[in-house]
């Protein structure tokens, strides 16, 4: 039986930085101290609202190169925001080492309590030991590597001019998604290392520089090489199309070599966050409900402030139903809390159902271990496939539509019986699969003694076809990047047929 403190942690709504200390101690105790979670030290920052949409328009690191887009974000999020059309996150989080919590300073007392629990120790242990960012990300090495980024595209601004630098970086960002190694070959990269090898790079090119090599007269064409051969020396097939053009794009500078790699490992950073939103959301609102929840029952946390924290954690999870005017598809917040909640009732009091359906985890009696289990071995498509319950599936009222391009109508094609629960799993599954939901493109040939004409394959699943305009548009800033004719093909991917070409030939300027 819990026993209450005589003393609650604060009263009323009013915070000052000893009483966030004091509220820090007592969710570690918990957090810690208790359910074991394993954190990065913790920085917490309290920003302003215009730092906060600062923080938005760069997408949430603390340093960050320049360039118009960002200048764009924050405008826009600011009028947004000024006319009461959006609010602002309660906090922002950093996957870094230490870990940086932004937590804003209108915030209430509650409020602190509550984005102290969920970003400092919730998203925090998240970040530490899913398999997914350590396998992809370097969180002790980050921010040193964001400062060399942003000093070192400044530098190449001053050097060769903002214009030729906001061209390459335009051009970088219509890229970045196809800048990721999405199967991971090595192990996440050292990035102080990273900024220190390109230190090296530089002073190798100036020791080895000589104005007379442009005198030497050129040299007979190379003989054709056949395509396995050019294959197998450019390893390709490609799918992380930045790193080619890092390697062997044929009229970029050193400079602008380096910017690209810039780009694609910042891309590689964020990659996990996009395979495990779900999962990061629910474990880190399942932490915070869990501590908050412990700390009323022991009397730290007044009635009053209980009622608020319920208040706003409602609203975070509320999840309309799809026939309502407010649906705007699953809230991974309310998704994934469900599915922890759901979880821990199958460890402490599972059903014959549940024994069935998860006899490893079922009746175990350990919730907060199993949970900890989870979170560092799976990602969100994983995470749904193994771990939705035909009762979280009944409970949400979850139905599969069978959307066929031919057919007049919609077809209910999974309901809640025991083909349905698993045709439903699959279906969610996939919704969250990145391999599914963005377009696998691959650089397939080039032949550099020759034509040079960049080729690439678009792998066309469900006849799902590229937006004609955007991909006009990224293909010619591939076009620029690489100085010679880019031909995108679009094949499905059941049958091999081609079904689309894009063309793009590059501006007389190129990046200039």
């Amino acid at each position: 039986m819990t026993v209450k403190s005589a003393t609650p942690l604060f009263e009323g709504h009013d915070w000052d930085f000893g009483l966030i200390q004091r509220i820090y101690d007592a969710v570690e105790q918990v957090a810690v101290g208790e359910m074991g979670l394993d954190t990065y030290p913790n920085q917490i920052e309290v920003i302003t609202a215009e730092q906060m949409l600062d923080a938005y328009s760069s997408t949430g690191m603390p340093l960050f190169y320049k360039h118009w887009s960002f200048g764009k974000q924050f405008l826009s999020n600011e009028m947004l925001y000024r006319k009461g059309v959006r609010g602002l996150a309660y906090e922002l989080v950093i996957n870094s080492d230490p870990c940086i919590s932004y937590i804003m300073e209108e915030n209430s007392v509650t409020m602190q309590t509550i984005v102290i629990a969920h970003a400092a120790f919730g998203h925090n242990h998240f970040f530490k030991n899913n398999y997914a960012f350590k396998q992809w990300t370097d969180a002790e090495g980050i921010l040193d590597y964001l400062e060399f980024a942003k000093r070192y595209i400044a530098d190449c601004e001053e050097r060769y001019g903002h214009d030729r630098v906001e061209h390459l970086l335009d051009a970088a960002h219509a890229l970045m998604h196809q800048g990721i190694h999405r199967y991971p070959r090595v192990r996440a990269r050292d990035l102080k290392a990273e900024a220190a090898r390109e230190a090296e790079r530089h002073a190798y090119q100036e020791r080895i520089y000589d104005d007379l090599w442009r005198t030497l007269p050129r040299g007979k064409a190379e003989a054709v090489v056949p395509a396995d051969e050019r294959a197998r020396a450019l390893q390709l097939p490609q799918e992380n199309i930045l790193y080619f053009l890092e390697k062997f794009g044929p009229r970029l500078e050193p400079w602008q070599r380096e910017i690209l790699r810039i780009i694609r490992l910042i891309a590689q950073y964020f990659y996990p966050q996009r395979q495990t939103k779900l999962m990061n959301e629910g474990a880190a609102t399942w932490t915070h409900y869990t501590i908050l929840t412990k700390l009323h029952e022991r009397g730290q946390l007044t009635d009053g402030a209980f009622l608020e924290f319920l208040q706003s954690h409602t609203n975070v999870v509320h999840q309309p139903t799809f026939d309502s005017g407010h649906y705007g598809g699953i809230n991974p917040y309310a998704l994934g809390f469900g599915m922890m909640r759901d979880i821990e009732r199958i460890c402490v009091a599972p059903t014959e159902e549940d024994s069935v359906w998860f006899p490893d985890i079922a009746g175990s009696g350990d919730p907060v271990g199993v949970l900890k289990d989870i979170w560092a071995n799976y990602r969100d498509e994983s995470f749904v496939a193994q771990f939705l319950s035909p009762r979280l599936i009944r409970e949400w009222r979850l139905f599969k539509l069978d959307d066929q391009q031919q057919a007049p109508k919609l077809r209910v094609d999974a309901i809640h019986d025991e083909r349905g629960y698993r045709e439903i799993r699959r279906a969610l599954m996939r919704h969250y699969d990145i391999g599914w939901q963005e377009p696998t493109i691959q650089i397939v040939d080039v032949d550099l003694a020759g034509d040079r004409r960049l080729m690439l394959e678009h792998d066309v699943n469900d006849g799902v076809l590229l937006a004609a305009a955007d991909a006009e548009r990224v293909l010619q800033h591939l076009a620029n990047l690489w100085g010679y004719e880019v031909c995108l093909t679009e094949k499905d991917r059941e049958t091999g047929k081609e079904l689309k070409q894009h063309r793009a030939q590059p501006f007389a300027a190129g990046l200039e």
